[in-house]
């Protein structure tokens, strides 16, 4: 069964909209835990818009599933991630100044630097993830950097889903043929939802793990999180 880890990214913007601590972060991740979900996720940004340096050390005293902490792998968040060490860091290429995640790493561009931050980390005992696109030379040259896992950029998915599902999906079940071929394991993320995650689930082969937040958290809003979850859990249970 494919887990879900909720990314609780936005529980903490909306905090932050009026500062103190409500909604409270830990107190969202036990809850979400409690509710089913298998991983927390976060992805801490140096502006800390939403998660906060703080917060990330408050997580990981009560994440009891899988703790998962995205990022661009800067010396600031490599001195984090290594005090901390949680189940699975997924690097990401975003500039500071990202809004979200808007595309997947140029592994081959950036091999010799995502080798050895792997690298670092696997000398830790850290899982590692990287965020990446449907390029199956990208996919064979991540498989090279020594990455356990990578995780695919599903906005794409996403978007042409809407018009035509079978196209939409099409590069998403070879990438996941070409990660297995080359012995590594597959997550997803980057709007997923209620909508489309049933099909994504159910057409992409050995998919280990999907990281959800924004859409989770809007469809929160309207049905509550126990029953958000729980709704996210079926689609990957069909």
């Amino acid at each position: 069964m494919t887990r879900l880890s909720v990314n609780i990214n936005k529980i903490a913007t909306l905090r932050n909209a009026r500062g103190g601590e409500f909604p409270n972060v830990v107190q969202t991740a036990i809850d979400c835990e409690k509710f089913g979900a298998q991983g927390i996720t976060i992805h801490p940004r140096p502006d800390e818009r939403h998660i906060k340096r703080k917060d990330v050390y408050d997580l990981k005293k009560v994440v009891n599933t899988e703790f998962n902490i995205e990022g661009y792998p800067s010396q600031s968040f490599m001195e984090m991630v290594l005090e901390i060490k949680p189940e699975q860091v997924t690097l990401v290429p975003d500039k500071h100044d990202a809004i979200t995640s808007d595309a997947g790493w140029d592994v081959i561009s950036n091999f010799h630097f995502l080798s050895d931050i792997v690298k670092e980390l696997k000398r830790q005992g850290i899982r590692t993830s990287i965020f990446i696109d449907c390029d199956i030379k990208n996919i064979e040259h991540a498989a090279k950097t020594g990455t356990n896992r990578i995780e695919l950029y599903t906005e794409p998915y996403a978007t042409e889903y809407i018009t035509n599902k079978e196209a939409a999906i099409k590069p998403y079940i070879e990438a996941s043929r070409a990660a297995k071929s080359n012995g590594i394991e597959l997550n997803a993320g980057h709007d997923l939802s209620l909508v489309n995650l049933e099909y994504f689930s159910s057409n992409v082969i050995d998919l280990v793990e999907v990281s959800i937040g924004h859409a989770l958290i809007c469809d929160a809003l309207y049905f509550g999180l126990d029953n958000t979850i729980k709704k996210y859990l079926n689609c990957l249970n069909k």
